[in-house]
């Protein structure tokens, strides 16, 4: 990992937001490509996902879900599960952050996205009884979308669409619908 890097993440500590902030900014911009040093974070960011505070939880949850891509070892077909936790963090804001970011799993190989959109059928069609479950389910629906935008596989569509089918509100079809427009 060169020095930028590693500046940003001591950044993410710093006192000043806007430090912090420009710090994550520029570490999710890096994780769009794979990188070389996934691993040198990645054990920090699996223990950040059950950290006392809550935005680093969401950033672990963020920068894990980018670095995905940065994973041949696989490790994160071991380590999904704390992930997934995150997405029903009692700060709801940290969930939200997290499930907004983890479709970026599925762009990490076919056994990756099989997990991930295992995962989000089961959520979608069991998860009524959580608080914002709609604005949940629509954030599994943008990120179906954001998969199917990367990878073109047919299958992820079909998945949201039957998704939404299985939507019995009209209402929250037509808005989970709309992220396919």
């Amino acid at each position: 990992m060169d020095d930028t890097i590693k500046s940003y993440f001591v950044n993410l500590e710093a006192k000043d937001k806007n430090l912090q902030y420009e710090a994550f900014q520029n570490i999710i911009h890096a994780t769009k490509e794979s990188v070389d040093w996934s691993y040198e974070v990645w054990d920090q960011l699996i223990g950040w996902l059950t950290d006392h505070d809550n935005h680093r939880r969401a950033r672990a949850g963020q920068f894990l879900s980018a670095l995905a891509i940065s994973d041949p070892e696989k490790r994160m077909l071991h380590d999904f599960p704390a992930l997934w936790e995150v997405t029903k963090d009692s700060k709801f804001v940290t969930a939200r952050h997290t499930i907004q970011s983890i479709w970026k799993v599925g762009l990490a190989g076919h056994e990756q996205r099989e997990m991930l959109l295992n995962h989000f059928i089961d959520r979608f069609k069991n998860g009524m009884d959580e608080k914002n479950y709609t604005l949940i389910r629509y954030d599994m629906i943008v990120g179906l979308r954001k998969l199917y935008d990367e990878v073109k596989d047919e299958q992820i569509k079909e998945i949201a669409m039957d998704l939404i089918e299985y939507e019995q509100d009209s209402k929250y079809q037509k808005k989970y619908m709309s992220a396919w427009k």
